[in-house]
């Protein structure tokens, strides 16, 4: 496992990163402790979660239940200086005014909730889930300063951004004087491109660190899914993975054929093929894995330390935009 610095940051974290939104949703406590074991002996030390990942995301109102979170803090005991913990806030927690967004009141009400429920002290990677809208960005940003003042949290940084969105929320705080984002989570694989058009040169010129979540299209990029045919049994499909539906289109599964035929030319399986290309990437800090079995771990640390024939990411790049 190789490590990269997170932005500017001392931060020290491995090239792929737990993703767990489906602990404590549709895989079980016991499974999701086995996930992490099984991370964590590959080398992996960063695993990110939300307040908002829980059996709460499937109800029609759908709200944060924070089992993610419990789960990781049970199953880190004894081992939690090991690893970098990532968490977000902003998403809604309840139906009440202040259970969502990013104003002083709740983001200094959950980070204590967060706290308590991941059994730390401190959170090392902060993010804001989306860009707000409703809470000047000041007050956001003056908050987020203070709880890394008062040592609740490390770092701060946010997810789903636009390159603008950060550029303004950092000027903001070097205005300020306050903390500053150090890196941005957004989409990325072979078949959601669009961050290569600004956020990637951005991170790049700014030096902000970045993570991709999806790196395998929700597992579009695993091969399992056929435009016309059911949804396999026990796929994120069958569990009800709502955002996986965006992937059905004729364009995705024509663009699945075509890199499924490269990855079969070469030997290697569809998703070694997608996670390598990611890995590969030179703008990208860290690929975030949402494992819901023990392999899907494993076959992306294979996927990392596998060494692709000259030319072959190139040939891959050229299909898709």
């Amino acid at each position: 496992m190789q490590y990269s610095r997170l932005g500017k940051s001392g931060l020290d974290v491995s090239q792929l990163c737990l993703g767990t939104m489906a602990f404590g949703r549709w895989i079980d406590e016991a499974a999701s402790r086995e996930i992490i074991d099984v991370a964590l002996d590959a080398g992996i030390n960063f695993i990110d979660t939300a307040n908002f990942y829980g059996k709460g995301q499937d109800e029609d109102f759908k709200y944060g239940t924070g089992e993610s979170e419990e789960i990781i803090g049970r199953a880190l005991k004894g081992r939690r200086d090991n690893v970098v913990l990532a968490t977000k806030v902003g998403n809604p927690m309840g139906r009440g005014e202040n259970d969502y967004g990013y104003s002083r009141i709740h983001i200094m009400r959950e980070v204590e909730h967060q706290l308590k429920r991941l059994q730390t002290d401190y959170i090392d990677y902060y993010q804001v889930h989306r860009f707000g809208t409703d809470t000047p960005l000041e007050e956001t940003l003056r908050t987020l300063n203070d709880i890394v003042r008062q040592g609740k949290v490390r770092y701060i940084g946010c997810s789903n951004y636009a390159a603008w969105q950060i550029a303004k929320s950092n000027a903001i705080c070097d205005s300020m004087n306050l903390e500053k984002y150090i890196a941005v989570q957004s989409q990325y694989n072979l078949l959601r491109r669009e961050i290569e058009d600004e956020i990637i040169p951005f991170c790049k010129s700014e030096e902000v660190g970045l993570m991709v979540y999806s790196p395998l299209g929700r597992g579009m990029l695993s091969g399992k899914y056929k435009m016309g045919s059911p949804l396999p049994d026990d796929s994120r499909g069958a569990h009800g993975e709502q955002l996986l539906k965006n992937y059905f289109t004729e364009r995705d599964y024509k663009l699945v054929e075509s890199y499924m035929e490269i990855a079969m030319d070469n030997g290697v399986s569809l998703p070694k093929l997608a996670m390598s290309w990611i890995i590969n990437q030179k703008q990208v800090t860290s690929a975030i894995i949402g494992a819901s079995k023990t392999y899907h771990v494993t076959d992306a640390v294979e996927a990392v330390e596998w060494n692709a024939p000259a030319g072959l990411m190139e040939k891959v790049s050229s299909i898709g935009r």
